[in-house]
C-alpha cells in the first residue's frame, strides 16, 4: 500500500501541486508571522538590554517611558549629588543624564523626519556602560558630540532627513526658543538592537543642557554602574541615602521590567494581530485542502474500489489516502517554512514603512517556528483529509465492475438540521452579547460570529443554492447554451462548488465586517466632532505629543481670533492607576458647553470636575477629596464641584491650568481650541493662522471637517493594513477555485470532448468555464458579503459607546462585489485554456 500510495501521489502531481500551494501559501504566512514576531521581540531586548545600566536615579514615579503626555517633571540633580554618588563604594562611577521629550528632527527641506511611529529621543552622550558592561552606543561614522552646537543621528535619520556629515540639523524644541540647529558630526546606533525606528538626537552634556535645562549644569537622570562584586540591589541601596528626597534609585532590572512591560503591551497587540491573520489564512487552506482530498477520492472511486476487490481492507485504503496527506502537507509545509522566511522580511518593510524597523538580523528561522509550522501544517491538512479518507475506505469492491464511477450523493438533511441548530446557536450567543453577557460583550459577538462562519462554510450547498440558481437564469439569458451549461455545472455538485465558495465567503465575511466597523467608526467621529468640536479651529500637533506654549502665542495675535483656549494632558495616579488629566484655561468654557450633570464647570484653584462614569468608577461626588499623584513626586488634592456627562473635549477629569505647575511639569499645550470674530471671513483666518504656525511643522491647524479627516485618515490606514493582510486569503480562495475547476476538466474530459464533438468551438468552451467560475466566486461573495453586514452590524451594536453611529460601505461592497467576478475570471484562465486545448478524439475516448 505504500509504494502505490507513492505511485498515486506521483501520477497526479498536478493535481496535488494546487492543494499543496493552498497549505504552502497558509504556512508560510503562519511561519512568516512567527519569524516577524520573534524579530520584534529581539530587536526590543536587544534595545533594552543594551541601554540599561546597573542602576538608576530618577525622579519618583516617572518610570520609563512616562514622558509625553505625561508631562515632564522639572526635578533635577546637581553636579554635587553626582560626584556624591560617584565616591560611594559601592558606586564604580555616576554619570549624569540630560533627557528631553519632545524633540523633532526636521528634513533638510523642512519636513519632519519620523515621529508618527517609533518616538524621537533627545538625550546627552556619556561612555557610561550598560548592565552587561558594553557600551550603550556605537558610533557608526564620524564622531561624538563636543560643542553646544554639534549633534549625532542615527543613520536613517540622517538618510531621511537628506543630511550628511558637516550639515546643519534642523530641529525642533518642545519648549523656549522653537526653532534650533546643529552641526552633524556623526551618525550611531544602540549597542545590540539598532534603534527599532526610533529617531536619535543625541548632544553633548552641554548641548543637551542648553536645549532642556535652561543652560543650568544640572541632570535630570543619573546611570550608575555598580562596584565589582556589588549587586544592583546594594547598588540602589546606598544610592538613595544619598540623593535628594523627591528622587529614587532603583534597579537597572527594574528599569528593564518597565521598559518591557510598556513595550510588551504594544507589541502584543501586533502579535495577536498577525497571528489572528494567520490562522485565517491556515482556516481558508483548510477548507481548499478538504475540497481537494473530496473531488480526489470521488474521482478515483473505480480505482479505490478495484484495490478493495484485490484484497486491500477498509482500515488499508484509509490510512493510504491519510499517508498521501501525510507527505503532500509534509513537502507543502517545508516549502511554506521557507518561504515564511522572505514574507517576514516582507512584513519588516510594511512596518518600517510606518515607522517601526525591524534589525535585519533578527529576522530568522526558530526552532520553534519551525515546530509550529511544521504542527499546524500537518494538523490542518490531516484534519481535512480525514472525512475524504473515511469516504475513500467506505468504497464498495462491487463499484469496480461498473461502467462509470458511482456518484449517488447523499441526501444533505442531516447537514441541513445541524446547520441550522448551529446557525441559531451562534445567534443565541450574539443576541447575549449585544443585551450584556458578563464579560466583554465584543467577545460573544465574536465567538457567535465564528460559530456562523464555519456553519454557512457548511451549509453553503444548501443555503447557496439560489444563488447558483439565479447565475444559471441571468448567465443563460446573457450568453446563450454557454451560460446555461456553466450554471448547470456549477449546481451539479452543490457541495464542490459550496466548499469552494466557502474558501472566498470567509475572507470577503471578515473583509465585509472590518468595512461596517470602519464606516461606522468614521461616521461617529465626523458626528462626535460636529457635535462635540464647538470650536472654529483646533490646533494640535501631527504626532500626538505636546509642543511650545510659543505656538499659541502667535496664533494668539492673529486677527479675527475670538477666543483662544489651551488645553494640556498630563499623566496621574488617581487610587492607584495612572489615568490622563486635562488641564484646561479659563476660556475654555468659552468655546465648548459641557452637559453639566450636577454643580459647575467653572474651576479655579484647587478644584476639579469629573465625567459621572468615572465619578461612579473612584466613587466620588460633589465636596469631595480627589487627589493626584504626577511624574515627579508631587501630589495635589482637588476638590470636586462639578459632574459632567462624558465628554470627547475634555478627559475623565479636568483641572485648572495654572494647576500644572503647581504639579512639578513643564507648561506646554496639548491642544489649542480658537472661535474667530463674528464677522471674520473664514479662509482669510484659517489662512493667517496657517502662517503663524508654519514655522512650526508639527503642528497643524484643523478647521471641523479637517480634523475629522485627518481621525479617519488613521482609521483608513489601519484599514487598509487589514485589507492588505485579508488579500492573501482571497489569494488562497483563488487558488481554491483553480484548483476545484482544473479537477472539474480532467473529471469532465469527455463531456468536453462530446461539447466540442457536436460543434461547440473553443471559445464558447473557455466562457463555459470562466462562468462557472464566475458563479462559485459569486457565490462566496454574496454569502460572505451578507454574512459580513449582520456581523459587523452586530459587533457596531455591542460598541455603540465608541461608535456611536451606524454605517454601511455600500461602495466598498460594490467594489467587493466586482472583485470577486473579477476573481472568478482570472481563476478561469488555466482551467479553460486547459479544456480549449483538449484532442477531441482522445477526450471522447477517455473513461
Amino acid at each position: 500500500m505504500f509504494k502505490l500510495t507513492l505511485r498515486n501521489l506521483l501520477a497526479r502531481k498536478l493535481r496535488l501541486v494546487m492543494s499543496g500551494l493552498s497549505i504552502v501559501l497558509g504556512v508560510a504566512f503562519l511561519s512568516g508571522v512567527l519569524v516577524f514576531s520573534n524579530g520584534l521581540q529581539t530587536t526590543f531586548d536587544g534595545i533594552i538590554n543594551g541601554t540599561t545600566p546597573d542602576g538608576v536615579v530618577r525622579a519618583k514615579d516617572f518610570a520609563e517611558f512616562d514622558a509625553g503626555y505625561s508631562g515632564t517633571p522639572k526635578n533635577v540633580v546637581t553636579p554635587e549629588v553626582i560626584a556624591d554618588l560617584a565616591a560611594l563604594p559601592e558606586v564604580a562611577r555616576a554619570d549624569g543624564d540630560v533627557a528631553g521629550f519632545g524633540m523633532s528632527l526636521l528634513a533638510s527641506d523642512g519636513t519632519l523626519v519620523g515621529g508618527t511611529g517609533a518616538p524621537t529621543l533627545a538625550f546627552n552622550y556619556h561612555d557610561g556602560p550598560n548592565m552587561d558592561g558594553d557600551s550603550v552606543l556605537e558610533l557608526d561614522s564620524g564622531r561624538w558630540p563636543e560643542a553646544t552646537d554639534e549633534i549625532v543621528l542615527d543613520q536613517a535619520a540622517a538618510d531621511n532627513g537628506d543630511y550628511k556629515l558637516g550639515d546643519e540639523v534642523q530641529l525642533l524644541a518642545p519648549y523656549g526658543e522653537i526653532e534650533q540647529t546643529a552641526t552633524l558630526v556623526g551618525t550611531a546606533e544602540f549597542n545590540g538592537g539598532g534603534t527599532a525606528g526610533a529617531t536619535l538626537l543625541i548632544f553633548s552634556t552641554e548641548g543637551a543642557q542648553r536645549l532642556f535645562l535652561d543652560g543650568q549644569d544640572v541632570f535630570n537622570r543619573v546611570s550608575l554602574t555598580a562596584a565589582d562584586g556589588v549587586s544592583q540591589d546594594e547598588l540602589a541601596d546606598a544610592a538613595a541615602t544619598v540623593i535628594p528626597d523627591d528622587f529614587e534609585a532603583v534597579t537597572g532590572d527594574k528599569v528593564a521590567d518597565e521598559s518591557q512591560a510598556a513595550i510588551g503591551e504594544f507589541l502584543g497587540i501586533i502579535k495577536i494581530f498577525l497571528i489572528v491573520f494567520a490562522a485565517i489564512a491556515v482556516l481558508v487552506g483548510g477548507f481548499i485542502i478538504l475540497n481537494t482530498f473530496s473531488i480526489l477520492v470521488a474521482q478515483r472511486s473505480r480505482e479505490l474500489a478495484l484495490v478493495r476487490a484485490l484484497g486491500a481492507s477498509r482500515e488499508q485504503v484509509t490510512r493510504s489516502v491519510l499517508l498521501e496527506a501525510l507527505v503532500l502537507s509534509f513537502v507543502a509545509s517545508t516549502i511554506g517554512i521557507g518561504l515564511g522566511l522572505l514574507l517576514s522580511r516582507g512584513l519588516a518593510a510594511i512596518f518600517r514603512a510606518i515607522g517601526l524597523d525591524i534589525a535585519g538580523n533578527a529576522l530568522d528561522l526558530t526552532v520553534r517556528a519551525v515546530a509550529i509550522s511544521y504542527f499546524v501544517g500537518v494538523v490542518v491538512t490531516m484534519i481535512a483529509a480525514y472525512l475524504p479518507s473515511r469516504r475513500a475506505g467506505r468504497v464498495a469492491p462491487v463499484a469496480a465492475m461498473r461502467a462509470e464511477a458511482p456518484h449517488a450523493p447523499a441526501s444533505m438533511g442531516r447537514r441541513a438540521s445541524v446547520g441550522t441548530a448551529l446557525l441559531v446557536f451562534g445567534g443565541v450567543l450574539a443576541v447575549w452579547g449585544v443585551l450584556g453577557a458578563p464579560g466583554p460583550d465584543p467577545l460573544w459577538v465574536g465567538v457567535g460570529a465564528v460559530v456562523w462562519i464555519i456553519t454557512v462554510a457548511v451549509i453553503s450547498p444548501i443555503i447557496g443554492k439560489p444563488v447558483l440558481v439565479g447565475c444559471r437564469a441571468i448567465f443563460g439569458r446573457l450568453f446563450g447554451t454557454s451560460g446555461r451549461l456553466a450554471g448547470e455545472n456549477a449546481l451539479r455538485d452543490p457541495r464542490r462548488t459550496g466548499a469552494t465558495a466557502s474558501a472566498l465567503m470567509i475572507g470577503l465575511a471578515l473583509v465585509s465586517t472590518i468595512g461596517v466597523l470602519a464606516a461606522s467608526m468614521n461616521k461617529s467621529i465626523d458626528d462626535l466632532v460636529d457635535e462635540q468640536f464647538t470650536a472654529d479651529y483646533l490646533v494640535q500637533s501631527v504626532n500626538f505629543v505636546p509642543f511650545s506654549t510659543s505656538v499659541g502665542d502667535d496664533l494668539e495675535k492673529v486677527d479675527g481670533v475670538s477666543v483662544l483656549s489651551r488645553q494640556q494632558y498630563v499623566g496621574a495616579k488617581i487610587d492607584g492607576e495612572t489615568e490622563y488629566v486635562a488641564a484646561n484655561d479659563a476660556a475654555f468654557n468659552k468655546i465648548y458647553d459641557l452637559d453639566v450633570v450636577e454643580g459647575t464647570v467653572d474651576i479655579h484653584g484647587a478644584e476639579a470636575f469629573v465625567n459621572e462614569d468615572y465619578a461612579e468608577h473612584i466613587d466620588v461626588g460633589l465636596g469631595d477629596p480627589i487627589k493626584l499623584s504626577f511624574p515627579g513626586g508631587k501630589k495635589l488634592e482637588l476638590t470636586v464641584v462639578g459632574i459632567i456627562k462624558p465628554s470627547e473635549v475634555t478627559a475623565w477629569v479636568s483641572i485648572p491650568l495654572d494647576q500644572i505647575e503647581k504639579a512639578g511639569l513643564t507648561r506646554q499645550d496639548t491642544s489649542i481650541s480658537i472661535l474667530t470674530d463674528a464677522g471674520a471671513d473664514a479662509e482669510t483666518v484659517k489662512d493667517d493662522l496657517d502662517d503663524a504656525a508654519s514655522e512650526v511643522p508639527i503642528v497643524a491647524v484643523y478647521d471641523k471637517q479637517g480634523f475629522s479627516d485627518s481621525i479617519s485618515d488613521q482609521v483608513n490606514q489601519l484599514l487598509y493594513i487589514i485589507y492588505g493582510l485579508l488579500a492573501l486569503a482571497i489569494v488562497i480562495a483563488v487558488f481554491g477555485i483553480v484548483n476545484t475547476l482544473g479537477l472539474s476538466v480532467i473529471e469532465r474530459t469527455r463531456e468536453v470532448g462530446l461539447l466540442r464533438a457536436i460543434g461547440m468551438s473553443r471559445r464558447r468552451l473557455r466562457r463555459m468555464i470562466t462562468l462557472e467560475s464566475v458563479a462559485i466566486a459569486l457565490l462566496g461573495a454574496v454569502l460572505g458579503l451578507g454574512l459580513g453586514l449582520v456581523i459587523g452590524v452586530t459587533l457596531r451594536e455591542t460598541l455603540k459607546d465608541e461608535l456611536s453611529s451606524l454605517s454601511l460601505p455600500i461602495t466598498q461592497l460594490v467594489v467587493f462585489l466586482v472583485i470577486a467576478v473579477v476573481v472568478g475570471v482570472l481563476a478561469a484562465v488555466l482551467p479553460s485554456i486547459r479544456a480549449a486545448r483538449m484532442n477531441v478524439l482522445d477526450a471522447i475516448a477517455s473513461e
